[in-house]
């Protein structure tokens, strides 16, 4: 743990404090703004949207003008896709707020390359632990991302709109911290200058596609899990302060095995630390179909987030062992780009199962994903030696 990878560590916590904030509100806002029950995911929908299609240009952006300055243009649209929200909601405007959700998923597409910049600022060596270290600064979000939605929530007449402008201070923090973090000197492409194999070849190659399928269903089962949560223990009665709670432990669960997470990885391998992963994804599905109980929303939510970190941090430390250093920018948006979607996908469904099928139906359909990640992983394990040794 250097400076740099400390204030990195940071800006990875202050976007997940965005990010609770975001999944703690958003789906209830947009329960009181829609037109109809089953759009009120749509504004979290709208974020992960964004950053989908926002994974391409960052990767142009980060390309051509370096991390730093990538980040910071991110923040900057952090914040006033933030104020944007507020205004939405103070004028209860249901579309604009989708809009300004969709504009913010600019900043979630930078931010969540912040992992890959971590090994940028320590010695190859050390590559599993900057990955899981970086990651590991979520934990900030965890404890004040619910609180903050919690303390913030009356702050203005209309409640919420308060949670969105205290975002605005976020960002902005996150942008101080940023500016004083030393990357890499950036070396802008010459013209002409080549970029490594097509994007379609490095796609090809076995360790690509698993890394890729385990990160984005992995992240969707996740997603579709935890953006149900609030609306589902609203459904059974629990207050606001109880979903706060849980989100919080599902976060810390997501963030506090970052500590060690590098160190299993790089004693053990991925894949195993990975298939450790799917089983806690298991755990939680399986404490959720067995009632609606606090208790067993806590527990199941964070089993959850364990399970996610290990899955997530694997699957960033084998992808990076796919592409050329000339090759990371848009190997890591194409990666991002399949996340985003996915999460995209997985954010609508929840509000729409949820409302209508129920937190049942929900998690049984979270195992049809997980059951292909569990293929996925066996595929590789079958064919891991030769392809490793590369």
């Amino acid at each position: 743990m250097n400076r740099n990878l400390l204030l990195l560590a940071l800006c990875q916590g202050l976007f997940l404090t965005n990010n609770v904030v975001f999944i703690a509100v958003n789906g209830l806002v947009g329960l009181a703004l829609a037109p109809a029950g089953w759009l009120a995911t749509l504004p979290v929908t709208g974020y992960v949207v964004g950053a989908a299609l926002s994974a391409p240009l960052v990767a142009r952006v980060q390309r051509s003008k370096g991390r730093k300055r990538s980040f910071q243009i991110g923040l900057a649209v952090a914040a006033a896709s933030a104020a944007l929200c507020a205004v939405a909601i103070i004028t209860r405007q249901f579309w604009l707020l989708v809009g300004a959700t969709l504009i913010a998923g600019f900043y979630s597409a930078n931010a969540a390359l912040y992992r890959f910049a971590g090994p940028e600022l320590v010695a190859p060596a050390h590559k599993e632990k900057a990955i899981s270290l970086v990651l590991a600064g979520g934990i900030l979000g965890a404890f004040v991302g619910p609180n903050l939605a919690s303390a913030t929530r009356t702050w203005l007449e209309v409640p919420f709109a308060g949670a969105y402008v205290a975002l605005v201070g976020v960002a902005l923090l996150s942008l101080l911290a940023l500016s004083f973090i030393q990357f890499p000197e950036h070396q802008p492409p010459a013209p002409g200058q080549g970029s490594g194999r097509p994007l379609s070849e490095i796609a090809r190659q076995p360790v690509f596609i698993v890394a890729v399928a385990a990160g984005a269903l992995g992240y969707g089962v996740m997603n579709l899990l935890m953006a149900a949560t609030p609306l589902a223990m609203q459904q059974c009665q629990h207050p606001f302060d109880s979903a706060a709670l849980v989100l919080e432990w599902h976060v810390l669960g997501m963030f506090v095995p970052g500590f060690f997470t590098g160190h299993l990885i790089k004693r053990f391998g991925a894949l195993p630390v990975m298939g450790v992963g799917v089983l806690l994804n298991l755990v939680c599905v399986l404490v959720a179909l067995s009632g609606v109980d606090l208790m067993q929303f806590l527990i199941a939510l964070t089993a959850l987030g364990v399970g996610w970190n290990f899955l997530f941090t694997g699957a960033t430390t084998l992808f990076t062992t796919v592409y050329r250093p000339e090759e990371k920018n848009k190997a890591q948006g194409a990666m991002d780009m399949c996340v985003f979607g996915t999460m995209a996908f997985t954010s609508f469904a929840s509000g729409a199962l949820v409302t209508t099928q129920g937190w049942t139906w929900l998690n049984m359909g979270s195992l049809v994903p997980l059951s292909l990640v569990a293929l996925a992983l066996a595929w590789l394990a079958l064919r891991k030696k030769p392809l490793l040794a590369r």
